[in-house]
């Protein structure tokens, strides 16, 4: 079985990817949606995350305002909330795996924002990178969250710059022409994976 690590900065077009592989009935892990589930009401990752953040959990909730504060510029303060969320999230992942071989699955796609950012990529088998222009980036940015051009700025400056992703990439999936060209993109790699 394959798995194929999908990666690209905020607003590259990386949801829009994912779900042609979900329509196609490949199975794919969320990242993003599995730190969501840890984190959300009753979590698992909320008594650890408290115990170290103390005053961010109200009422069995994540107050992430508190916890952007507690961590946001503190590298070590960062390092401890990755330590904590991490394992849980892969976790998460291996079950995914394992299920998918189980059931037979050619294929697994890894949905991970920070996957080139992770000291263990040789679990992964083919790396796809989603792009866009960096104006595409930023106006898809400003129509999905309330963010002023500054901040999206500042939030792509602390990623891996999307040049040096699309350099580690097996596959890069260009998403700054038309929705019909990504389709069309991914289904030609879905293509590949069944061939």
């Amino acid at each position: 079985m394959k798995l194929i690590g999908l990666t690209g900065g905020i607003g590259m077009g990386k949801s829009t990817v994912a779900a042609c592989f979900a329509r196609a009935r490949i199975p794919v892990f969320d990242a993003d949606q599995a730190v969501h589930r840890l984190q959300g009401p009753g979590g698992r990752a909320l008594r650890p995350i408290e115990a170290a953040f103390p005053g961010t959990v109200r009422a069995n909730q994540l107050d992430r305002a508190a916890l952007r504060q507690a961590v946001l510029g503190k590298p070590e303060a960062l390092r401890v909330l990755e330590r904590i969320v991490h394992p849980m999230v892969r976790e998460e992942e291996s079950r995914l795996v394992a299920r998918a071989r189980r059931a037979g699955a050619r294929a697994v796609v890894l949905d991970i924002p920070l996957l080139l950012e992770t000291p263990d990529l040789d679990r992964i088998d083919q790396i796809v990178v989603v792009s866009a222009p960096r104006a595409v980036q930023i106006h898809r940015v400003g129509l999905r969250r309330k963010m002023d051009r500054a901040q999206i700025e500042a939030v792509i400056a602390r990623q891996m710059p999307d040049a040096q992703k699309r350099r580690m990439a097996d596959i890069v999936i260009r998403t700054g022409l038309s929705r019909f060209h990504t389709i069309r993109a991914v289904k030609r790699l879905i293509q590949g994976i069944r061939a």
